[in-house]
């Protein structure tokens, strides 16, 4: 059976058993939220370390109530698990649930539509933004992108592309024809060289480039909207305690990230000429000065 009944009283002694992917900071941090919203032991094993090679022995011999999958190879290594829900987190291209599929969780990506009305608090007049992706792998987010563009007013071009020798032509094809660049956690996309030639064309033509990370700020991005993994961890046990507590793994569906960690590198504002409302300033948080 997939739903187990819990008293929350009692949800301690569920037995929770967590599969990461690999021991960084930012799954860690996933998996802090989740026990400090939990407050519960949670068995953990890491795919990445010797004995992940006999993971799924271990991972059945617990027995669990619900798996926790932090990472896309965590998720890849225990999928094969029918007789326990799986709740994944930290998966950028997370998988989509046929019925009958005992898995959920939560996206790395936050809601294209709050992320569209914090774009718009920070730069009214913006009305075109660009995109280049790959279809195969953040084809679905551009699609739920373009329909939040259209609800706000917002035109959005998008290039597909297949490799990213591609990306130099059509990123000179979007020159004079777009307010911002938005940059998407696509590998096909994003790579070493590409980045080196995404922000020389920003400069260039003083294009703003919008990133998923606030690691590119330093590099020359004008607005990052990062996740907060630590409240990642808190939405994947909302979404364990439902099951905990009875309901159908099948009827939860995948959650967006709910929180935005906005980041405004001043500096590259000024050197692009761009003026970023006050009022968004305010509320956005950590400024890179």
């Amino acid at each position: 059976m997939l739903s187990v009944l819990f008293c929350r009283d009692i949800v301690v002694a569920a037995d929770i058993v967590a599969v990461q992917s690999i021991n960084i900071k930012p799954y860690n941090d996933a998996l802090h939220g989740f026990k400090e919203a939990c407050n519960c032991n949670v068995k953990q094993f890491f795919v990445s370390e010797p004995e992940g090679e006999d993971i799924l022995k271990a991972v059945r011999k617990t027995d669990p109530a619900v798996i926790l999958a932090i990472g896309i190879d965590a998720l890849n290594r225990i999928k094969s698990i029918k007789n326990a829900p799986i709740v994944y987190f930290m998966i950028l291209n997370s998988p989509v649930a046929a019925p009958g599929d005992n898995i959920t969780g939560v996206s790395l990506y936050i809601n294209p539509e709050k992320q569209l009305s914090l774009l718009k608090m920070a730069i009214p007049d913006i009305s075109t933004i660009g995109l280049l992706y790959n279809p195969a792998r953040t084809g679905d987010f551009v699609k739920r992108l373009r329909a939040a563009a259209e609800k706000a007013g917002i035109v959005l071009i998008a290039g597909e592309i297949q490799n990213p020798k591609d990306v130099p032509g059509l990123l000179q094809s979007l020159k004079g024809k777009i307010d911002a660049f938005w940059m998407l956690p696509d590998i096909t996309v994003v790579t070493s060289e590409t980045v080196e030639l995404l922000f020389l064309f920003s400069f260039e033509n003083r294009i703003p480039v919008i990133t998923f990370s606030d690691k590119y700020l330093e590099m020359g991005a004008l607005i990052s909207f990062d996740i907060d993994a630590a409240d990642i961890g808190m939405q994947a046990w909302e979404i364990t305690e439902k099951i905990l507590s009875g309901m159908d793994v099948r009827k939860i569906k995948e959650a967006d990230a709910r929180r935005a960690v906005v980041t405004v590198n001043r500096k590259t504002a000024r050197k692009l000429g761009v003026t970023v409302a006050g009022e968004f300033l305010k509320r956005a948080g950590p400024v890179k000065r």
